[in-house]
């Protein structure tokens, strides 16, 4: 699978160690940055992750800042993103299942290495269920009209 994975400074030491790991398991990654724990805005990093996504460029995309509520904002304000903030695997989990999840936000100031890698894993293997979610997720990214105004 082809991931894209971007942070900022606060998810930099994640983003290093989970690019390691999910290249020793057989992924290709897309490296969007940031490069360093140096301070940096974190949309200038998410929102090429999203965009890919959306562009289907890369399969699924991982961003991770310190809490990873700011990413999740930058990354879902693409057309066809479906970004999801995971803190444990059950999140993740719900999050692919229920609601296809393409992309993951995580806070690497939140959760351990271990919890990290047991929400990448469980994303990456878990299926979107179908059924009564799939109109859901049509009416995320084509809501009707009585809904946008």
């Amino acid at each position: 699978m082809l991931i894209g994975i971007g942070s900022d400074h606060a998810g930099y030491a994640y983003k290093t160690w989970i690019i390691d790991y999910l290249k020793k398991a057989g992924h290709q990654i897309h490296d969007f940055g940031t490069d360093s724990e140096r301070p940096v805005d974190y949309p200038l990093f998410i929102r090429p992750v999203a965009l890919a996504v959306a562009r289907r460029d890369v399969d699924r995309g991982i961003v991770l800042g310190g809490s990873g509520n700011g990413e999740a904002m930058v990354a879902n304000r693409i057309p066809g993103v479906r970004c999801a903030v995971c803190w444990d695997v059950i999140t993740a989990d719900l999050a692919r299942r229920h609601n296809d999840a393409n992309c993951i936000s995580i806070g690497a100031r939140m959760i351990s290495y271990d919890t990290f890698k047991a929400i990448v894993n469980i994303w990456l293997v878990t299926p979107f269920d179908g059924g009564r979610h799939t109109h859901r997720i049509e009416l995320i990214d084509h809501p009707p009209d009585e809904m946008l105004a």
